[in-house]
């Protein structure tokens, strides 16, 4: 089959394409027929470093989040799999590829209704939007600030922030990406790369309720300032390459929760499909900004890194 190879930690260039044994599913587990592969940035960070949630030595194929459908069984599996469209983690590598064997207790049936590619986008940006908006306990009447809002889960954080009747501050860097959060249901949009931004929210808003920070840094620092008394900031990226690191003593003197989602298996599947319910009857829209051949992985990684991207970023392995 073909697949994309990472033969070393670097840059972008270090992704060949290549050849690779169909996988066998051995018990318990599946082989499924990959149509699309997701691409986070923590997968860009891990290529260039080695470093992230998963941990392993190249050579190796990449890629963690797949869709596509169910096209043989290993032993003790339940047969009406069979031929089901299917979104599935796999464990950290090998989603750079046509085919993957994958544990049948992983797979999320994709409902009817909702596109194939639609259902990648959200495997992992729509869990992942879903977890934050619960764990910072957005309510009508919030003032939520989403850092990031055009990219893949900052895309989605607007839309849901919004339907919980907050009012839903975007910040993003450039226009084009300024419009879509505004597309997408934010009220107001301010581009982090202005110097004054942070006093231009303050101004325009007041103190705000809920940070969603996905960016870290000095972006991720300066929201928190903007947080009143009882304010929740929820860090869960960093895209700036670091966490934003707000001492837990400083944000107990200013009055402010540090919160963090549920990560328990039963909440992460639970979270998952609900983002995928609420996209297949039309209240939740995942933004595919961009889609790359399989074999275009690495300009694939070159689009991701150079901060021009919009939403989510998809492998496509028809050839």
């Amino acid at each position: 089959m073909r697949a994309v190879w990472l033969k070393q930690f670097g840059d972008p260039s270090v992704l060949v394409p290549g050849e690779a044994p169909d996988p066998v599913p051995g018990p318990g587990q599946v082989l499924v027929d990959v149509a699309y592969a997701n691409i986070t940035f923590v997968e860009t960070q891990f290529r260039a470093t080695g470093l992230g949630p998963f941990r392993a030595e190249p050579p190796l194929i990449p890629g963690n989040g797949v869709g596509g459908t169910v096209s043989a069984l290993g032993p003790d599996v339940d047969p009406q799999l069979l031929g089901r469209r299917v979104v599935t983690g796999t464990g950290g590598s090998g989603g750079y590829a046509e085919r993957v064997a994958v544990p049948a207790e992983g797979l999320f049936a994709v409902p009817d209704g909702l596109a194939l590619d639609d259902a990648v986008a959200l495997l992992a940006d729509g869990r992942t939007a879903v977890m934050q908006l619960r764990a910072a306990e957005v309510k009508a009447g919030d003032r939520v600030l989403v850092e990031a809002a055009a990219g893949g889960v900052g895309s989605l954080l607007v839309q849901l922030a919004k339907a919980a009747g907050a009012q839903v501050v975007a910040v993003a860097g450039g226009e084009r990406k300024l419009a879509l959060a505004r597309e997408l249901g934010a009220d107001l949009a301010f581009d982090y790369r202005e110097d004054a931004w942070a006093q231009l929210v303050h101004q325009e808003v007041g103190p705000l309720d809920v940070v969603f920070d996905g960016v870290g840094g000095a972006v991720g620092r300066a929201a928190f300032e903007l947080l009143a008394p009882g304010g929740r900031m929820d860090s869960y990226g960093l895209a700036s390459g670091e966490w934003a690191a707000i001492p837990d003593s400083l944000a107990a003197a200013r009055e402010v929760r540090l919160v963090s989602a549920d990560r328990s298996p039963e909440h992460l599947r639970a979270c998952t499909e609900h983002a995928l319910a609420e996209a297949a009857a039309g209240r939740l829209r995942p933004v595919i900004g961009q889609r790359f051949p399989l074999e275009l992985a690495a300009d694939a990684h070159v689009a991701i890194e150079s901060r021009a991207t919009l939403g989510k970023t998809l492998l496509e392995t028809a050839s």
